[in-house]
This record gives C-alpha cells, sequence and structure tokens, in this order.
C-alpha cells in the first residue's frame, strides 16, 4: 500500500526544490500540492504531466497503487 510518504519522495524524487504537501492516508486517496520554479510558462496539464511521470507508474491503469490524486501544481509567486 501506498503512502502519503512515498508519493512525496518520489515528488521530491523529480523536484528537490519544490514545496511539496501530500494528504491522504486511507491508502488510494491523496491530494498534492506541488510548487516549483520548472512550471513557470507550461500550462495546468503539461505540469501535471510532469508530476505523474515522477510517480512512476503508480497510478496505471488497474494495476497502479495509487487510485486517486487530486492534484494542484504552480510555478511559485
Amino acid at each position: 500500500m501506498i503512502t502519503a510518504h512515498d508519493i512525496e519522495t518520489l515528488i521530491r524524487d523529480a523536484f528537490p526544490q519544490a514545496k511539496v504537501t501530500v494528504q491522504g492516508d486511507d491508502g488510494a486517496h491523496f491530494a498534492a500540492e506541488v510548487i516549483d520554479e520548472s512550471f513557470r510558462g507550461k500550462n495546468r496539464v503539461q505540469q501535471q504531466r510532469a508530476v505523474y511521470a515522477a510517480l512512476k507508474g503508480k497510478m496505471d491503469g488497474s494495476n497502479g497503487e495509487l487510485h486517486a490524486l487530486a492534484l494542484t501544481t504552480k510555478a511559485p509567486d
């Protein structure tokens, strides 16, 4: 079972300078906020695709460990 800490670690590995907050404790449904300079100039879809790529297949199809992730992404203010 995946944990909020596991998700945060995967995201931090891909975005080491990001501000990352992950919430959720039922093992399947989580919410994450990722604020990173690399998102500047990218649209929301591009930002979220980058984060999903960082999750390394944890959300892929029925075999994915992570069933739902409410994702908020943005560049720093």
